[in-house]
């Protein structure tokens, strides 16, 4: 991980800020100056445009914006690309995040202007894989739920042929199989298909 895309409140002037807060920052405590003496490449934006157009190279996304706006902006980046979302907490940034600790934002990690250049590497280094764990776990997650869909359906059809063929669940589940077998479909196809031709039937009564 070495290209970091930084977004901040600094406009393209360098002194002067959005907020008067963040403007008090020395230049050495603003996260471009410090990822850059410690031999990361900083693609920095301050807008939105800028940092969409950024993302392409960027290896991971560093926040210098108060807390409340860090889920905007991982939702807007994250769009175009799965990559570590870390907040920086400088003193003006966290002072202006206080009223919104409890809210419920996702970051892979934090860093601030205190840490060493160790620090600073292993925190990006553990974001990483906090990031990739966390990818891993929303695939998983939504196998889970297309399965459990999918077993919806089975069992809806497996309730329509149980009661108009007077068969067993186990016999109505066999006259799926072999029919997704004979139509090389997948079953949940087949049990999708027949849900809704007896949904259609049922409202024409």
């Amino acid at each position: 991980m070495r290209s970091l895309l930084v977004v901040d409140h600094r406009t393209e002037t360098e002194g002067a800020m959005a907020d008067p807060q963040l403007d008090q920052l020395s230049k050495k405590e603003t996260p471009k100056y410090l990822l850059e003496n410690y031999g990361y490449q900083v693609l920095r934006a301050v807008d939105e445009k800028k940092a969409e157009l950024q993302m392409v190279a960027a290896d991971a996304v560093v926040l210098h914006v108060p807390l409340n706006e860090v889920k905007q902006w991982g939702r807007r980046l994250l769009k175009q690309k799965t990559v570590p979302l870390l907040w920086w907490c400088s003193a003006a940034a966290a002072s202006q995040s206080a009223a919104f600790c409890e809210d419920d934002i996702q970051v892979d990690g934090i860093l601030t202007p205190s840490m060493s250049e160790q620090e600073l590497h292993w925190a990006l280094h553990f974001g990483s894989k906090q990031c990739f764990e966390r990818l891993q776990w929303m695939n998983e997650r939504k196998q889970l739920e297309s399965r459990l869909e999918e077993r919806k359906w089975i069992d809806m059809a497996k309730g329509i042929l149980c009661k108009i063929k007077n068969i067993s669940e186990a016999e109505a589940y066999d006259v799926l199989r072999k029919q997704a077998m004979n139509e090389r479909k997948r079953m949940v196809d087949v049990a999708t298909s027949i849900v809704k031709v007896y949904q259609i039937l049922q409202d024409q009564k």
